[in-house]
């Protein structure tokens, strides 16, 4: 039985400036909700699990996340085309926000983790809703006005994040509650103000009729995302990469993605059209995606890392000390989504967005025990500002190419890879630092009298080594230098990748207004491309 409203599907409307720009604010409290978390959290997990007597469930508290909001991200773009994306993004907020709730009253790990896997929940429909939504919202043509500000909310959150994470974890109580709890409880209002703001001004088209929900689907890519995802977790760290239980994950998730694979080709509504990767740009945008997640990675996380590990900063001065990046991410973003929007044309950036990567990955090949903090600044920006060059324009091609009521199935796909490629990025390039400092150890003490010196050993971090007899500390502090210079060396084959399949990207002309997405399934299938 159908209960469809008048027209055939959903009509976007058209919007001024201001409008758009209360819708954007509302969108960019949630981004920053979910791109907060995660380091906010990661900078207060030690004082938590030590209060919570949890030190062992240490890792389980992000995994948790992890898993949870990387496999429901798919799910929203696919339940958010079928019922309307503002009812699922509300519903998602909500989620996080008594997932936030729950794990500032958490009275043990286990507690703990649960409520962080319900946050998870909430959390994958965040991001891929608010870029869905902008899609619903403003036409392509127009989209690089605003994309400069998605861009400065994450470069925003990798410096507050350590900032806040640091200060609240530090304090021993705020307003009679625990510091570290606050971390949690400060989603609530800002949570509850964008609710606000979508609920009173965020209106969006929606076709209502009857819907089959792909169970079998759901439960395949759930199976694999979770076993990949538990490789990118493990693997080097808890197991080896050589391990059963690595390879047996690694198993189980490819084949878990063939039958789900499979599954969606043959089903009547799936949850990721299979038929979408017959087009060129959408397929090419999600493998831009996946690989611009490892890089993005290795890129941001490990920069920081250096600072506190071979400098000895705080996680609070580390955190500022990265304002560079931000900087620089935010200045590309805001130039390349202006020239977007003047000209029309997206395929550029990425090209040239992976090849100022590339110089900013060799630049931070070359870090040393005494590189100036200027250097390292200037090469910041460098960096930033080629991530920002190309980070949303995936986003934004995917859009563009596909037909407007299967734009929230194509954005969350896009979204999926970019975060199963962090996952990896962070299983790979933790696993090349290890590995490479165990050898650098071993090449620059070799007739050590006072026991093993490992990577394992010096898990503890600035603490680890800080409790070193000076006469290795020098050298030690060497081998970790060399390691960082390793690992930055094996990121930049895979810019060199993204460069490379940067110039297969096609280009399809813009779409520039309402009346354009209202026609936009003749316009795909007449299959225009530059």
């Amino acid at each position: 039985m159908s209960n469809a409203i008048s027209s055939t599907k959903p009509q976007p409307q058209e919007r001024t400036h201001k409008e758009i720009m209360v819708v954007m604010t509302a969108l960019m409290l949630a981004l920053l909700l979910s791109a907060l978390d995660q380091t906010i959290v990661a900078t207060a997990l030690p004082r938590i699990a030590s209060d919570l007597h949890g030190l062992n469930k240490y890792s389980w508290v992000a995994t948790a996340y992890l898993l949870t909001s990387a496999i429901s991200t798919p799910l929203y773009g696919k339940i958010g085309d079928m019922y309307g994306r503002k009812k699922i993004f509300q519903i998602s907020i909500v989620i996080f926000l008594l997932g936030s709730a729950l794990c500032g009253l958490s009275t043990s790990m286990n507690e703990l983790i649960f409520f962080r896997a319900l946050q998870g929940i909430g959390a994958g429909g965040l991001i891929s809703l608010v870029l869905a939504i902008i899609g619903d919202v403003v036409p392509p043509r127009q989209r690089g006005r605003y994309q400069g500000y998605f861009g400065a909310v994450f470069g925003v959150a990798s410096v507050l994040g350590p900032l806040l994470g640091g200060f609240l974890a530090g304090a021993n109580t705020l307003l009679g509650v625990s510091g570290w709890r606050w971390i949690f409880y400060i989603n609530l209002p800002i949570g509850i103000l964008a609710l606000f703001v979508i609920a009173t001004r965020l209106h969006l088209p929606v076709l209502r009729l009857k819907h089959r929900i792909d169970y079998t689907g759901a439960l395949t890519l759930s199976i694999s995302a979770a076993s990949l995802i538990l490789v990118s977790v493990w693997a080097g760290v808890t197991y080896a990469w050589s391990s059963w239980q690595i390879i047996s994950l690694l198993v189980a998730g490819l084949v878990f993605a063939a039958i789900f694979a499979i599954n969606e080709y043959y089903v009547k509504e799936p949850i990721i059209p299979i038929n979408l990767f017959k087009g060129s740009i959408f397929s090419i945008s999600v493998i831009i995606s996946f690989l611009s997640g490892i890089i993005m990675f290795a890129s941001i996380l490990y920069i920081p890392e250096y600072q506190q590990v071979v400098r000895g900063y705080s996680p609070i001065k580390s955190g500022l000390l990265t304002v560079p990046l931000v900087i620089g991410l935010f200045i590309a973003s805001l130039i390349s989504g202006r020239l977007i929007t003047r000209f029309g044309r997206y395929r550029p950036y990425p090209i040239i967005g992976s090849a100022v990567l590339i110089l900013g990955l060799w630049l931070f090949s070359n870090l040393g025990l005494n590189t100036s903090q200027y250097t390292l600044g200037s090469w910041m920006i460098i960096l930033g500002f080629g991530i920002g060059l190309f980070m949303q324009v995936p986003t934004l091609a995917v859009q563009n190419s596909v037909p407007f009521e299967k734009m929230g199935a194509a954005t969350s796909t896009a979204t999926f890879a970019r975060s199963i490629g962090s996952s990896f990025g962070g299983a790979i390039f933790g696993t090349i630092l290890i590995s490479r400092l165990n050898l650098h150890l071993k090449a620059l003490l070799p007739n050590l009298k006072t026991g093993p010196i490992n990577a394992s050993s010096l898990a503890g971090g600035t603490a680890s080594l800080s409790k070193l007899p000076p006469i290795i500390h020098h050298d030690v502090l060497r081998a970790f230098v060399m390691s960082f210079h390793d690992m930055f060396i094996y990121a930049i084959p895979l810019a060199a990748a993204c460069f490379l399949i940067a110039f297969t990207l096609k280009e399809m002309p813009l779409r520039d207004s309402a009346k354009e997405y209202a026609e936009g399934e003749a316009y795909h299938l007449s299959g225009v491309e530059l």
